[in-house]
């Protein structure tokens, strides 16, 4: 009996652990936001953008490599995908921020990393991703020095993607 209570104990922490990230933005997880801010606060944030590619036939690249934004300010980046094989590939893109603690308050509107990706041989596109950085992020005590903040995403084979903290 006791068996079988741990396992479907463990079975069900990683959706549990999952949910908890996605409504806290503990462990860096990225909240997915419906509408921006009303509020523009004169201090900025250094938004800097880190793309990587694990096990996949691809190049994978922002457009920019940092952007400078007022706490609460709607930004807009761009990345490139560039699926560099001969068959089509599909992809997910897992994510998170750094540091850490900012995460409740780094929020996206708008991600390529919401759903699948799925590129035809050769094909290059260029992805949006629409932030803000909540204007919490100035009363809260541990965030509030803040002055940059790395976004960073990972291009997975969308069979092979994690499905914790910061999956699509």
């Amino acid at each position: 009996v006791w068996s079988n209570w741990t396992s479907g104990a463990a079975f069900a922490a990683v959706p549990l652990y999952r949910m908890f990230c996605q409504v806290t933005g503990f462990d860096g997880t990225v909240r997915k936001a419906e509408k921006a801010p009303d509020v523009q606060l004169d201090q900025t944030v250094l938004i800097r953008f880190d793309t990587n590619v694990r096990d996949l036939p691809a190049t994978f690249r922002a457009e920019q490599l940092q952007q400078e934004v007022r706490i609460g300010e709607t930004g807009l980046a761009f990345f490139d995908v560039t699926n560099t094989s001969d068959k089509p590939v599909t992809a997910r893109a897992s994510y998170n921020v750094v540091p850490e603690y900012a995460g409740p308050y780094f929020q996206k509107l708008q991600c390529f990393c919401f759903t699948d990706q799925t590129l035809q041989p050769g094909q290059t596109v260029k992805f949006p991703v629409q932030y803000f950085v909540a204007p919490e992020i100035a009363t809260d005590r541990e965030s509030r020095g803040v002055r940059e903040i790395t976004l960073s995403y990972t291009f997975y084979p969308a069979k092979d993607a994690p499905e914790g903290p910061g999956a699509g």
